[in-house]
């Protein structure tokens, strides 16, 4: 099989980096070039040592959207920046790897993938834990019924940023909630779908960006069961991140997440090959840039039709309609 053409809008994503790097190892993607609309930064990425050495920077975003051999695109822009620009991918009739979340503009985010689906084309959102060993792991168990019927999942995913970042991600409602919540509700709405009722505790309690939600929690109501995401800005590292699934007959704690070596199982009798009570499951250690590259490998697979896509496209705006009715953006009911 011919290598795949594909090209990078944008380079200000968090993710940016470790994306380009994965491209750029794949030897089924023949990287053509990237596009950052920010001529400085532009600039300094040409001139810097690595994953963007050496590496064709497009004029114009037209020498991208408008080359026919582009099969797909990477979306990297910056949070404020991508749903503009992954509207402008889809119109030009390629498939988009678009790193999360997928913008502030519910009704923009529902014409773009309605648009994709009219013109047959992916998109994939860039969740990496979807190719996580522990989530998968822990969903499968969920979706199983080893567990029993889930009636509660917590979620902690608390980071440590800088001033200038809190100042970066304050333009969005919501703050760090609209900026990391993304990850755990991909999870939370693929074990238990959409939720009924949504409640959000938005606070600034750091202080050192006035207005900036800081301190967040989210409170996810389900017939039968209920959801917590809590997320904040200034945890001390390492980060203590973790994910749980509770059911009627067993439960599952990751912590941390990365790197995940083990998660706790715990059942209410021996089934499956697990024994009664508390045990440690061990998982192969996989670093970020692993799942970065297995996220390719699943678009590359997709786009080929090698396998279908690992989210649907009304999965991905599930994710993106609960992140803004966490945030506030849009009705919690």
């Amino acid at each position: 099989m011919a290598a795949i053409r594909m090209a990078q809008y944008g380079t200000k994503h968090g993710h940016a980096a470790g994306k380009i790097a994965a491209m750029r190892k794949n030897p089924d993607v023949e990287m053509v070039g990237v596009f950052e609309p920010d001529t400085q930064r532009r600039r300094e990425l040409a001139q810097q040592d690595g994953p963007y050495q050496g590496l064709h920077w497009c004029a114009d975003e037209r020498d991208m959207l408008d080359d026919p051999t582009i099969v797909a695109v990477a979306s990297e822009g910056r949070n404020d920046e991508s749903l503009d620009q992954t509207e402008e991918i889809v119109k030009a009739g390629k498939h988009v790897w678009y790193d999360k979340p997928a913008g502030d503009d519910w009704t923009r985010w529902q014409r773009t993938v309605a648009l994709a689906d009219e013109k047959g084309l992916i998109i994939q959102m860039g969740y990496m834990f979807r190719y996580h060993q522990g989530f998968r792991r822990i969903a499968a168990w969920a979706k199983s019924g080893l567990l029993g019927e889930v009636f509660g999942i917590r979620a902690h995913m608390s980071t440590c940023i800088s001033e200038s970042a809190r100042r970066a991600i304050s333009v969005h409602v919501g703050g760090i909630c609209y900026d990391l919540s993304g990850h755990m509700l991909d999870q939370i709405v693929w074990l238990l779908g959409r939720p009924e009722k949504v409640t959000s505790f938005l606070r600034n309690d750091g202080g050192m960006v006035p207005g900036f939600e800081d301190n967040t929690l989210a409170v996810l109501e389900y017939e039968g069961a209920i959801a917590f995401v809590d997320i904040a800005a200034m945890e001390t590292r390492p980060m203590a991140r973790r994910f749980e699934v509770y059911g009627r007959r067993g439960s599952a704690i990751m912590e941390p997440l990365e790197p995940a070596r083990a998660i706790r199982l715990c059942l209410d009798s021996p089934r499956e090959g697990y024994a009664q009570g508390e045990q440690s499951v061990p998982l192969n250690v996989q670093t970020r840039q692993t799942l970065y590259e297995l996220e390719l490998d699943a678009f590359l697979a997709s786009i080929t039709g090698k396998r279908p896509p690992t989210r649907s496209l009304q999965h991905e705006l599930l994710v993106q309609e609960t992140l803004l009715r966490c945030t506030g953006r849009i009705g919690g009911d």
